[in-house]
């Protein structure tokens, strides 16, 4: 849980035994574990471990892409968003041999924090072992006004494991005239190969910073994505089925380093991030597990 510098001095309780201070936290927690397993000779992933604590689970595993493929799990959070005090942590650990992919059926929301200032925070770890693939596809982070909070992201892949996924964040309601103007958020990345990282990152969004509204940094804009993907035999092949498929705009750009190919989108339209990653997705996929894609139906709800 991240600590701003106005929450100290707040007393740590009211007289009802509610927390306001920086110590305030309400947890919720979902570990989820997948294996490849041998069922009447042909191989299988399952959802093998499924423990969960708070307003965090998942109803059952889906196969539309038939019984002996992807493995289709949606990250359920009730509540719809992150409030102050929110702590959400997510485990994900996919076996070797096995293909998981999780989504979720919304947006999530980060709702402007209370009159004390109290950040939430949401830390996502995932594990993916030899010869796994793991597809990583939320809908996209909805951060309001005011909104105060850090997540992070961890992937570590052994040798020999595969990923595919993005993270798609809009700041602000422009469509309400409500933007991003106070607040503060801090996204983290850690992707690493067998325990060597492969690509690091740290972005404080912070709307009153130079960096928020300057054309050398944020420059003002109201929605970025970034997609990435490891474990492409043929990336500059990739990358370039992906340039000449997807719309020359300026505000979006592709590379590749150190294994990691990277897809970047910095503007204001959700619907046009979302496309894009979308697009890249059905391109990658089948270059990336040798199977088509294949639309979570929950997309389409």
């Amino acid at each position: 849980m991240t600590a701003f510098p106005n929450l100290q001095g707040l007393p740590a309780a009211n007289d009802s035994g509610h927390r306001f201070d920086a110590g305030r936290c309400w947890a919720a927690s979902l570990s989820l574990g997948f294996e490849s397993r041998l069922e009447h000779s042909d191989r299988v992933t399952r959802l093998t471990r499924r423990h969960h604590s708070g307003p965090l689970r998942v109803q059952r595993p889906f196969y539309p892409e038939g019984r002996t493929g992807c493995c289709h799990v949606y990250l359920l959070h009730p509540p719809g968003g992150l409030v102050s005090g929110d702590a959400l942590t997510i485990e994900a650990t996919v076996g070797e041999g096995s293909h998981a992919l999780l989504t979720t059926p919304a947006a999530a929301k980060l709702y402007k924090a209370d009159s004390h200032g109290v950040a939430w925070a949401q830390h996502t770890q995932l594990t993916v072992a030899k010869d796994a693939i793991l597809e990583y596809l939320p809908q996209e982070t909805l951060a309001f006004d005011g909104s105060r909070g850090e997540q992070s992201t961890t992937i570590d892949l052994a040798i020999g494991a595969r990923t595919l996924g993005w993270e798609i964040l809009a700041l602000g309601r422009p469509a309400s005239r409500l933007p991003f103007v106070s607040g503060h958020l801090e996204q983290r990345f850690r992707l690493t190969r067998d325990g060597q990282p492969l690509w690091l990152e740290r972005q404080p969004l912070d709307p009153t910073h130079p960096r928020f509204g300057g054309k050398w940094g944020q420059g003002g804009a109201t929605v970025q994505a970034t997609l990435w993907a490891v474990g492409l035999d043929d990336e500059a092949d990739a990358i370039d089925a992906v340039r000449a498929a997807l719309p020359g705009t300026n505000r979006w750009a592709i590379t590749r380093r150190r294994g990691v190919v990277l897809l970047r989108y910095l503007g204001n339209e959700r619907n046009e991030a979302w496309a894009l990653c979308q697009q890249a997705w059905e391109i990658l996929r089948p270059r990336l597990t040798g199977l088509e894609a294949h639309i979570p139906r929950i997309w389409l709800t």
